[in-house]
């Protein structure tokens, strides 16, 4: 299992247990990740650290001084 942390804007968007595609978006010199519908984002990832699943499990929702957080569980198993 990878566990991954999103960035988002505002609450309430979801719950721990929901199950989201995540969409993959490639930069001159990483990829970021975007939660469901444009309700998260990720940091920016090297080449090898890409995601290798396409959906993941919501298992934490966090409001910090710095913002809304959301953890979400993948499973990554080797092909």
């Amino acid at each position: 299992m990878r566990k991954m942390e999103f960035k988002m804007e505002r609450t309430g968007l979801l719950s721990v247990g929901d199950v989201l595609p995540v969409a993959e978006y490639k930069l001159p010199n990483s990829y970021y990740y975007v939660l469901g519908r444009a309700y998260a984002m990720s940091a920016n990832y090297t080449v090898l650290e890409r995601l290798k699943s396409r959906e993941g499990k919501v298992t934490d929702v966090k409001e910090t001084p710095r913002g809304y957080f959301v953890t979400v569980e993948f499973d990554e198993e080797s092909d």
